[in-house]
């Protein structure tokens, strides 16, 4: 319980101190090989990418650095909250630019989501989201 509650008010902090530097402004994800609207095959390859910011293991929170995060049917995260790790919300903290996804056939919104050291989301200003259909 302590942990958790530590880790919700390091991101209250992180939120409340603006956490990136002023030149990352123009920092953005993307879907390296992905495209809204592609139909695509299981597992479904994803190559994430960053300008802007350093790519960094989760850790220490580093200004200006992060990692990426997929989200599976769901949005971008509003900044400073913490991206819980399940089915959902897929984490890359080795700093990992590639993942294989395993998902069933179907319609689905793939949000890729940066977030600081300790998984706290830059929010929508860094994030990406696209719609995919896997047969």
């Amino acid at each position: 319980m302590k942990h958790t509650i530590a880790i919700l008010l390091v991101g209250a902090l992180f939120a409340a101190c603006g956490g990136r530097g002023d030149d990352e402004e123009a920092a953005e994800v993307f879907f390296a090989n992905l495209k809204d609207g592609d139909t695509v095959t299981s597992p479904v390859k994803v190559e994430m990418g960053v300008t802007g910011m350093k790519l960094e293991p989760a850790g220490p929170i580093v200004e200006g650095s992060g990692h990426h995060h997929i989200l599976i049917n769901k949005g971008p995260m509003p900044f400073g909250e913490i991206i819980p790790n399940d089915e959902t919300h897929r984490h890359y903290g080795k700093a990992q630019t590639e993942a294989e996804l395993e998902l069933e056939p179907g319609e689905y919104q793939l949000t890729l989501q940066y977030a600081n050291g300790i998984h706290a989301s830059y929010g929508p200003d860094l994030a990406a989201s696209i719609n995919i259909t896997v047969e």
